[in-house]
């Protein structure tokens, strides 16, 4: 085994926390060191949420090109070549990956391409991407180990080599119909988009509705979206068994209410759930704990079982998103320097980026009743909001919970063109503590989507009161 190479600050996989952990220790003069299998930047530059998301606007604009008569526009019958879609996919990630390797350089961080095990507490064995290893212990070590997309144990899903949103966000060619396992953000982000690059597209989802841990309009709303653009839904639908190879000729025979289907497809996408990438890197060296799940055992201040070992982003179990990952690193920074900054009560925002899109922050009613909460609610149809007429793009809603004894904001949900707009504005009043009556009472630009936060809300006093049951 070579020499030991001692560093100050050890960081496990270069994603949204460990990257920026990096940077701000060696900037600070810490010696520090990187290690990364394969995704300098971790996966959302990579293979995730910046990829999906330019996929998705090029889904979106073919989308714009076919409704092109309805804007005035002859353009004829538009075709989609995936090779050029993939091609300007690729060229972002390029640049990215290039903006990462120069903040590398400029703060003095030491990026390590390979495969760490720990073969200690705070020292792990590098199998360096090009050949040969090395040994490196830190005195204070980062465990950003992310996740990786979970295969559901079902009899010839792995044999047919499904996949997942990796492979799926790298095609170029378009699948002649494509089957979705997953009715949650990544299945239902890029079962819009394959469809309106012109895949026929399965959607099967074994709870009753769409993004089954919305509320049931959200569900209701989503799943009239699909059938409006040609995307067969299939619910509390179990697949049982698969046959063939994803990519020529696929088989799933299904279960459900209504007994056994069978679909034939050409592509098999799942989109069903995560999995911490915790297991075969030797944890069980370090005296870091895991849970019943597999992911990281952490307090309050993202600090492991272990001393001096502190987990972030996927693996430590916070929510899934690179904003909360962000979060991690500004909470075990600042920790570091002396502060006392827990993860308890954040108010952590999402978006769904469908068209239109998702947007929540907050409770949603299902967790304001699971929480005994008393609340009115304010929802109105987007179409009132007279910026979603300039657009063509009516469809949805917007909807607030108020506590029913206090007016404070308890959640806010909008499904509808630019709904992550006014989602912004109402996490802002949340975070500031403001009463619904400060929106309410604000003055808006026109046209925009914020400004159908004061109609919202007009009325909200005279709303009856909801109870849990």
């Amino acid at each position: 085994m070579p020499q030991t190479e001692r560093y100050e600050v050890l960081i496990i996989g270069s994603g949204e926390a460990g990257k920026y952990m990096a940077w701000t220790m060696a900037k600070a003069g810490h010696r520090t060191a990187v290690i990364e299998r394969r995704l300098v930047g971790g996966s959302c530059p990579n293979i995730a949420c910046l990829p999906s998301k330019n996929i998705i606007h090029s889904a979106k604009v073919a989308s714009f090109a076919r409704r092109a008569e309805e804007f005035g526009l002859e353009l004829g019958s538009p075709s989609v070549n995936m090779a050029s879609v993939q091609r300007r996919k690729r060229k972002m990630v390029e640049d990215l990956i290039q903006l990462h390797l120069d903040r590398y350089k400029a703060s003095g961080a030491e990026l390590i391409m390979g495969s760490a095990h720990f073969v200690g507490p705070r020292t792990v064995e590098v199998s360096l991407s090009g050949g040969g290893s090395r040994v490196i212990s830190g005195e204070r070590v980062f465990l950003n180990l992310g996740t990786h997309a979970t295969i559901p144990d079902v009899p010839g899903l792995v044999a047919s080599q499904p996949m997942t949103h990796v492979e799926a966000l790298d095609l170029d060619r378009l699948p002649e119909h494509l089957v979705v396992l997953g009715g949650g953000y990544v299945g239902l982000e890029l079962a819009q988009a394959f469809r309106r690059f012109g895949s026929r597209v399965t959607v099967i989802e074994r709870e009753p509705q769409l993004a089954s841990r919305e509320d049931s309009d959200v569900g209701a709303a989503l799943l009239e979206l699909f059938g409006d653009e040609g995307i067969e839904v299939l619910l509390q639908t179990e697949v049982q068994k698969v046959q063939g190879r994803s990519g020529q000729k696929i088989r799933l025979d299904c279960q459900n209410a209504n007994g056994w289907t069978v679909i034939e497809a050409t592509d098999v996408l799942v989109a069903a759930g995560r999995t911490p990438n915790t297991a075969g890197v030797g944890l069980d060296q370090t005296g870091v704990e895991l849970g019943e799940r597999g992911y990281v055992r952490v307090n309050e201040r993202l600090e492991t079982t272990a001393p001096n070992i502190w987990a972030m982003g996927d693996c430590a179990g916070s929510p899934h998103f690179t904003h909360v990952a962000f979060d991690d690193f500004r909470i075990v920074r600042d920790n570091l320097g002396g502060g006392s900054r827990t993860t308890k009560g954040r108010l952590v925002p999402f978006c769904i980026f469908t068209d239109p899109e998702l947007a929540r922050v907050g409770l949603n009613e299902s967790e304001a009743k699971s929480r005994g909460l008393e609340y009115r609610v304010a929802k109105m149809p987007m179409g009132a909001v007279l910026r979603t007429r300039t657009l063509s793009e009516p469809r949805g809603f917007m909807k607030m919970l108020i506590e029913a004894d206090s007016d404070r904001i308890l959640g806010f949900t909008a499904f509808g063109v630019e709904a992550s707009e006014p989602m912004s504005i109402v996490q802002t009043a949340m975070l500031a503590d403001l009463r619904y009556t400060a929106l309410r009472d604000a003055i808006f630009t026109h046209p925009t989507i914020a400004e159908g936060l004061t109609v919202l809300l007009s009325s909200a006093a005279a709303n009856e009161v909801r109870r849990a049951a």
